[in-house]
């Protein structure tokens, strides 16, 4: 009797299969998000665009949502369920990839500001596509790992998402080979293979589990349908109003700086905008750019390794020895590997990528301390220190020691917060308005990203106003001292927000400083 009422979601294995199933689309979207990071030099060269130009296209992947496409995202999700919505957004992703390539490709126009014009078009499509994604990614986990490993498995479909980031900054320059279409091209396919991947999800597990939560509910599981009174008592509670502000404040000071970071290195402390020909590189069956793919699934791995096995072996000798032995493991890979590692700690982009590869380490450990002890108000006022740190080093600074911390401190607050962050969600929304509540986190959050993508590379060109035309000559090189340190006040405001969160949560008892199986 008891073997009939257990469901799918009871089974680990199927619980991890679904997450790596779900977590190919945002693996795919966060490549397209960011690989232009790693262009911008090539962008002004073949296509003729200023920092400006290139600002105003990675804002344009906000626009959309600014005016409520998310949130109307939200609102489908929790009227129709994770398959229509997961699908049509996924789609729209990958319409926005299309139209986007057309534009670079010049098939429709040679013309620099239309192809502007054309692929910020395909980047408005693109956005609402890739924040949707992100919402069912995050309710479908929430379907699956609610009183199990919820924070550790957010985490890690986040990791997934850090590492498109990675490999898209880094391998874009590789791909593109003097050329930003192939680079466009390939982003493209990956979002169509995460689509891929949710679509065999649905028809695999997704409808089998809702056959199971419908049979053991009296009134069918369905949920009780939207209504709009329940997004304005969403928007009049206190403590979700704070995480989402803070949210805002947060990603505004990291997600901005990811796209000009690999620039920022190579103007700033002098890191190179290619890697060097003359020194032999990793290879894979003969290949570099298989190589390079190969050291960061090695990383992910191992950074996966050192979260989850631990935390499934009881004894404790047993998590010491599987430390131990990971390890070694590790520092054997690390040396097979470190004659192209130290040569990327040279490179603007493969430096760069390693802020988000970092993430993907931290983040699953900092959600298995959330799961197990809590502390999610505190770790997310430790992140926005870090976050200050980080920004002080790289704008103010040019010691490249320092600005090393700064990189890795600024991998740490990326990994602490939304560690943090996202699970706390959970406990202060009901469940059956989640959809509704993410959809209008990242509603919000936009406004920030829309502001700063661009505003980095409008005050960057204001502050090197008579520099402008040696900077293109290559003469001399961008000053990015203010365009940074702008990003210091984004963490200061997060510190505030993340001190208020913390005692609204005393007053409202939500529970966001216990374990993650703990009730408030």
């Amino acid at each position: 009797m008891e073997e009939i009422k257990k469901k799918l979601k009871d089974s680990a294995p199927l619980r991890w299969l679904v997450l790596v199933l779900i977590s190919g689309l945002t693996f795919g979207t966060y490549w397209f998000q960011d690989f232009y990071s790693g262009l911008k030099p090539l962008m002004e060269s073949q296509l003729q665009f200023s920092s400006s130009d290139f600002g105003l296209l990675i804002s344009s992947t906000t626009w959309i949502n600014l005016i409520g496409g998310i949130i109307v995202g939200g609102i489908i999700l929790d009227k129709w369920g994770l398959r229509i919505t997961g699908i049509v957004f996924g789609t729209l992703a990958a319409l926005g990839a299309g139209v986007n390539y057309l534009g670079a490709s010049g098939m429709i126009s040679s013309d620099p500001d239309t192809q502007l014009n054309i692929m910020m078009v395909g980047r408005i499509m693109f956005g609402p596509g890739l924040e949707v994604a992100c919402v069912v990614a995050m309710r479908t986990i929430v379907k699956w790992f609610k009183g199990y490993e919820l924070a550790l498995a957010m985490a890690i479909n986040m990791g997934f998402g850090r590492l498109g980031s990675a490999l898209g900054t880094a391998l874009s320059v590789d791909i593109a080979a003097g050329d930003v279409n192939p680079a466009i091209a390939f982003a493209g396919t990956l979002i169509c293979v995460g689509l891929l991947l949710f679509v065999i999800y649905v028809v695999m597990f997704d409808v089998r589990l809702d056959r199971q939560l419908v049979a053991e509910t009296s009134d069918g599981g369905a949920d009780e349908k939207f209504r709009f009174s329940d997004l304005v008592k969403l928007l009049q509670n206190r403590t979700f109003i704070l995480i989402a502000f803070l949210c805002v404040a947060f990603y505004s000071a990291v997600f901005p700086f990811m796209q000009y970071a690999p620039d920022l290195l190579v103007n700033k402390f002098g890191f190179t905008a290619e890697l060097p020909k003359n020194i032999e590189m990793f290879k894979l069956f003969g290949s570099v750019n298989l190589g390079n793919v190969s050291i960061f699934i090695g990383l992910f791995i191992f950074s996966l390794s050192f979260s989850l096995i631990p935390t499934n072996i009881k004894n404790r000798n047993g998590k010491f020895l599987s430390v131990a032995i990971i390890s070694v493991l590790f520092v054997l890979f690390m040396s097979s590997i470190w004659d192209t590692f130290s040569v990327w700690l040279d490179n603007g982009q493969k430096t760069a990528s390693l802020i988000p590869l970092g993430t993907i380490l931290f983040t699953p450990i900092f959600g298995t301390i959330v799961d197990k002890k809590g502390k999610a108000a505190s770790l997310m006022i430790l992140g926005a220190l870090l976050l200050i740190f980080a920004h002080l080093s790289l704008s103010v600074f040019d010691n490249i020691i320092l600005g090393y911390f700064g990189l890795l401190a600024l991998g740490v607050a990326f990994s602490l917060v939304p560690a943090a962050m996202w699970p706390s969600v959970a406990k202060i929304v009901a469940e059956n308005r989640l959809g509704t509540a993410y959809a209008t986190m990242f509603t919000i959050q936009n406004f920030g990203l829309a502001l700063f993508f661009w505003l980095i590379g409008k005050v960057l060109d204001v502050a090197n106003k008579s520099d402008l035309e040696a900077i293109r000559a290559g003469e001399m090189s961008y000053n990015y001292t203010i365009p940074i340190l702008m990003l210091v006040i984004l963490g200061i405001v997060s510190i505030f927000l993340a001190f208020q969160l913390k005692k609204a949560d005393a007053k409202q008892g939500y529970g966001l400083e216990l374990p993650s199986n703990a009730k408030a």
